[in-house]
């Protein structure tokens, strides 16, 4: 499998942004968490394939275009069909499932079929689940940063406590990666993009 460059992955974003501003927040986080996962890599000797977290991390939001309506608002009610709505981007691009995946797996600590039903989210009734290393380490560095307004980095500590509210399942889930991949060194990266940290 081919996977494509920074600067196709660019373009994609590019053609699928309804505005310069959707893109500079979506676009500038997929690059972050690309950052945070190159840091979780350095300290970790990974049998992992980078070249496929990095594209994975930089297609991962992808789906987020899709809910911008025409008055340029971002749709946060419907927000966690942004993976699947990726997925789908992907796929119509001719991309192979190993990369779409990045895209419906990465949210959350991982959803599942009982997630969908227990919460009535409105997204098809599956696993969206990492299987992979590269999915779980896209999905893990996903964590520390968050496209809020203004946009934040985010503390393992602050994650687990968010996380918390779907269940004692999901903060386990959170701590076994913590456990996995350690922490990643935010400093540099809240220094470079002006990000606080909460």
């Amino acid at each position: 499998m081919e996977v494509p460059s920074d600067d196709e992955i660019r373009s994609l974003h590019l053609r699928y942004a309804p505005t310069r501003e959707a893109f500079d927040l979506v676009h500038t986080h997929c690059r972050i968490v690309c950052q945070v996962a190159e840091r979780l890599l350095a300290r970790r000797n990974a049998a992992v394939d980078v070249a496929l977290v990095r594209a994975g991390c930089l297609l991962h939001d992808i789906g987020v275009y899709r809910l911008y309506g025409p008055s340029g608002e971002l749709d946060h009610a419907r927000y966690v069909r942004h993976g699947i709505l990726g997925h789908e981007i992907l796929a119509g691009e001719g991309f192979p499932e190993v990369l779409c995946r990045f895209c419906s797996c990465h949210t959350g600590v991982g959803l599942t079929r009982d997630d969908i039903r227990g919460q009535r989210l409105p997204i098809p009734v599956g696993d969206y689940v990492a299987e992979t290393a590269e999915e779980e380490l896209v999905m893990y560095a996903d964590k520390f940063h968050s496209k809020t307004d203004p946009p934040v980095f985010v503390s393992a500590e602050t994650y687990a406590t968010r996380v918390g509210r779907f269940g004692e399942e999901k903060t386990l889930a959170f701590k076994e990666m913590v456990d996995r991949y350690g922490v990643p060194d935010l400093g540099p990266l809240i220094a470079r993009y002006g990000h606080a940290l909460v």
